[in-house]
């Protein structure tokens, strides 16, 4: 048997397999192999180029395959659906494995680097820290919406609602007192929380040559730093920095026709939390250039004036993410990044 690439479908227990031989002739089509025997069935096979699509614990089994010998390679399922059906109209797990087999051939697929298991273990610290945020978002939200159904209302800073709260409690009637209170105390204990992961988060930058390097550039702190080096490494999955700034999404659309090509808004692919991270650092860079000379908030400044203040803040998060990636791939200092950037 000549497999020269195969699909996989990945699920939870049953997995479809789909091989071809250099011709793109099926010579493996197995649509319920069972997780238990999926490594056993690879591991007998020559060493070929194996697709899957990017989900939950794709890159655990990513790693293993490659363990085998296997080129394995991951892609986002929506560069996958094209592939998908070929006008047989349906959609079944070994039809998936064979559009993955054959979107895995493409020569201009775009692959999801695959991450180790350190890289892991620190995105799933800040994948908790994300979620302990929102929980808290939420409770604050909660809280001033409950106040406001008896007639207390609230700015929206967190901080204020936090203070004022506990000044009202008392005033509360019928089980607001009790609610509200409770409500409290839960928020009190998603800012522990949330504290608790920002040490951790801190001491990893801080620990990391890579983390502190990329803290030189203004607008990425440690919980940005460390993100970074958790999501792409040294970034050599990526050919140049603008391709990186594409992968995040910030860069904008493009519709082209007849010669005529228009931009519009910013793609929003790739990762939601390093872009949303991204945005918020490049915030603090544009309110805090005013009065100041440095070429970061020069341009800044610059960009704000032609462009508007939202443009602005992707432009400099662009910018800082083209700059983070020369930095971690090239290992060049701040100026020439921001050179080239």
């Amino acid at each position: 048997m000549s497999i020269v690439a195969l699909g996989i479908d990945l699920a939870k227990n049953v997995f479809a397999l789909h091989g071809v031989d250099e011709t793109g002739k099926v010579v493996l089509r197995k649509p319920s192999v069972k997780r238990d025997k999926l490594l056993e069935e690879l591991a007998s096979l020559p060493p070929c180029l194996i697709g899957m699509e990017a989900c939950s614990g794709a890159h655990d089994w990513a790693r293993k395959l490659r363990a085998l010998g296997h080129d394995a390679r991951m892609m986002a399922p929506k560069l996958v659906a094209p592939y998908r059906d070929g006008g047989k109209r349906k959609k079944n797990d070994a039809v998936d494995a064979e559009a993955i087999c054959e979107a895995v051939q493409r020569k201009k697929m775009r692959f999801v680097p695959i991450k180790s298991e350190e890289q892991q273990s620190r995105l799933a610290v800040h994948t908790a820290r994300d979620g302990y945020v929102a929980q808290r978002t939420a409770t604050i939200n909660r809280i001033r919406g409950l106040l406001t159904e008896v007639g207390i209302v609230m700015p929206k800073k967190a901080e204020t609602i936090r203070k004022l709260a506990y000044q009202h409690l008392e005033d509360l009637p019928g089980y607001f007192n009790q609610v509200v209170n409770e409500l409290l105390d839960e928020l009190s204990r998603l800012d522990k929380r949330v504290d608790s992961y920002d040490v951790l988060i801190r001491e990893m930058a801080r620990q990391d040559s890579r983390s502190k390097r990329l803290m030189q550039i203004n607008g990425i702190g440690e919980v940005t730093a460390s993100a970074l080096v958790a999501m792409v490494g040294n970034g050599h999955d990526f050919k140049n920095s603008r391709q990186f700034a594409a992968w995040l999404g910030l860069v904008p659309r493009q519709f082209g026709t007849g010669g005529k090509v228009q931009l519009g808004r910013i793609t929003k692919v790739g990762d939601p939390y390093l872009r949303k991270l991204l945005v918020m650092g490049a915030r603090a860079v544009l309110n805090a250039a005013e009065g100041k000379s440095d070429r970061m908030s020069t341009w800044a400044l610059q960009v704000k004036e032609r462009r508007g203040y939202g443009k602005a803040l992707v432009a400099i998060a662009a910018k800082n993410a083209r700059i983070a990636w020369a930095m971690l791939s090239k290992g060049q200092d701040f100026r020439q990044a921001f050179k080239e950037a």
